[in-house]
């Protein structure tokens, strides 16, 4: 997720803005106005997805004799 907000904040101002103090106060009140907007991010990947594609990441989780009672 927060690589996505970077990507949109570049898109939006981080290429004209030359002076740090001025960057700093511009992302603070684009951080501000993104939270008060509940900006959300649209998954695309869902858990069925990662499962199938990441099945090498994943180990396999045996039930454990503890864990059916």
């Amino acid at each position: 997720m927060a690589k996505i907000e970077l990507s949109a904040l570049t898109r939006e101002c981080l290429k004209r803005i030359g002076d740090v103090s001025i960057l700093a106060r511009y992302v603070s009140l684009w951080e501000r106005e993104r939270n008060n907007n509940l900006v959300k991010v649209d998954w695309r990947f869902t858990t069925q997805n990662a499962r199938i594609k990441l099945k090498r990441l994943y180990p396999v989780l045996k039930k454990s004799r503890l864990t059916e009672y």
